[in-house]
């Protein structure tokens, strides 16, 4: 779960710069088109803890917040884009699906992520 006024407070402090440091070019690209660009990183964000979390190594094991991406696939349904490293730790650990779930609340965003064995 992720503070929506946080994220917004780094937007406003940083700007870009921030956003480049931890979300993918895409991901920056289709976050400023938003109304609510706070709310739109915010869950990108909470979906990288959730996901870091879950897979039990937290990101400054090695793996950076970058490396896990997040995109809309049809119906609107979204799933990760992961890079070479994560993929290569999912592997490690015989994790085969990765299930994500994205909500937002008031002034939160949360995400669900589930790691499955295959």
């Amino acid at each position: 779960m992720v503070s929506i006024p946080r994220i917004s407070g780094l937007i406003d402090r940083y700007g870009e710069r921030f956003l480049h440091k931890i979300f993918t070019g895409d991901e920056v690209e289709e976050g400023l088109k938003r109304k609510d660009i706070a709310h739109f990183f915010a869950a990108r964000f909470a979906a990288r803890e959730a996901f870091f979390k879950a897979l039990g190594t937290g990101w400054g094991v090695g793996l950076s917040l970058k490396e896990v991406g997040v995109v809309r696939k049809d119906k609107g349904k979204p799933t990760f884009i992961l890079s070479d490293r994560v993929k290569n730790a999912l592997k490690q650990q015989n994790i085969a699906f990765c299930h994500l779930s994205l909500t937002h609340d008031g002034d939160m965003a949360q995400a669900l992520v589930i790691l499955e064995r295959g």
